[in-house]
């Protein structure tokens, strides 16, 4: 297996483990889908997850929400999230969640109407 994908799945599981202390049961690393990519973690209703175990996103943020909204059409899911590592957080509670400005007046104006 090479290094990155180690890295990948050290992370989609520090993921994993995190919605699941959250109360999430049912989350779980995703099977790969080739071309039509769903994302990195299932078991959350209407959520699609990618995530991203690098050092630096400088410059790389911007294609990782691009390539997530592409995921959760494929998906069918209401939100789409990039969950990517925080240097020195080795909690994935501590890492950074980041969506488009589109998708989180989606989520706050869903919350607002309950």
């Amino acid at each position: 297996m090479s290094k990155a994908r180690v890295k990948g799945t050290r992370g989609e599981n520090a993921v994993v483990d995190a919605l699941i202390r959250a109360g999430f049961k049912y989350a779980e690393r995703r099977a790969l889908n080739g071309v039509n990519d769903k994302g990195d973690i299932t078991g959350v209703p209407g959520w699609v997850f990618e995530v991203k175990y690098h050092d630096s996103y400088a410059g790389k943020l911007g294609g990782w929400v691009d390539e997530t909204e592409v995921e959760r059409l494929n998906a069918k899911a209401d939100y789409g999230v990039v969950w990517h590592r925080r240097k020195g957080k080795g909690s994935a509670e501590d890492w950074y969640v980041t969506m488009s400005g589109t998708q989180f007046i989606g989520m706050l104006k869903e919350i607002e109407n309950g």
